[in-house]
């Protein structure tokens, strides 16, 4: 007999759900509901709380991918150990807590968010749970790690991420240049999306270097001759430039991306033209 999951209380879906929750709203440029979706999280998974911890012990379970089998079965055993020494008191008034904060500052309908790996997340709950039967508990465990060992590193950087909010952002982008999406440019997507969940720290890291990388490409195309010949051109590559040198004074928005993804895709098509190569 299965044991009935409530959603609410499964501390890594309720994360999950807010961090699309806010990511939609950054793609609607509602930024209202972003920020209160974002301060929800600061508010109830910061460091100390039980809720954090619950949701490392989730994490370490889902986040953990392409393993071989006994590290899988290590990395289980120790969630589990991990789990027990959470106060279920203390954790049960957290996550009551912060189900009347969604409530209250955004609404319900965030429990119904789209979270991709629900069901693997809905495994794990149980398998913490002391409300399963050792053969249910078993076979669980099975799944958790054979989910563990399969899935590849590109999968949980991409295909784990609400697929709508994927498709919305490159359906944008193509429609406004005509293109498909580079591997650069998918990558800083990824960074963008996943964003939320640590105050975009990775993310202005990759953008850092990444914007650095660009802005070299296209000093260095200054001297191209078809570029250098163009007086048009050559103006052109240096506002690129100066465009991107003001970002390092800018908030992160979704104009930003779209114009560093514009000028990645600029960068490929310069220097992968053969009269340039």
């Amino acid at each position: 007999m299965k044991t009935k999951h409530n959603k609410k209380r499964n501390s890594a879906f309720v994360y999950e759900a807010l961090v699309r929750e806010a990511t939609v709203a950054a793609l609607k440029k509602d930024t209202k509901r972003c920020n209160t979706a974002i301060n929800i999280i600061k508010k109830h998974f910061k460091e100390d709380s039980w809720l954090r911890k619950d949701l490392e012990c989730h994490r370490s379970l889902y986040e953990n991918q392409n393993l071989d089998k006994e590290t899988s079965e290590k990395i289980l055993r120790e969630a589990k150990i991990t789990s027990r020494l959470i106060d279920p008191d203390a954790l049960f008034k957290e996550q009551s807590a912060l189900i009347r904060d969604v409530n209250k500052d955004l609404e319900s309908s965030v429990f119904g968010n789209f979270v991709p790996n629900y069901k693997n997340l809905a495994s794990i709950a149980q398998i913490f749970s002391d409300k399963i039967s050792p053969k249910n508990q078993v076979i669980l465990e099975g799944e958790i790690v054979k989910n563990m060992i399969k899935a590849s590193k590109e999968e949980t950087s991409l295909d784990q991420i609400d697929n709508v909010v994927v498709k919305t952002f490159t359906e944008k982008f193509n429609n406004k240049y005509k293109t498909t999406l580079l591997d650069e440019q998918k990558e800083l997507l990824t960074y963008y999306i996943s964003s939320f969940a640590d105050n975009a720290l990775e993310l202005k890291v990759f953008l850092n270097e990444e914007i650095n990388r660009l802005k070299t490409q296209l000093k260095k195309a200054k001297i191209i001759e078809e570029i250098k010949n163009d007086s048009e051109m050559l103006e052109k590559t240096e506002q690129i430039i100066e465009r991107l040198n003001e970002f390092s004074k800018s908030s992160i928005d979704d104009s930003m991306l779209l114009t560093v993804m514009k000028t990645q895709s600029l960068v490929k098509e310069i220097y992968t033209d053969g009269s340039n190569s």
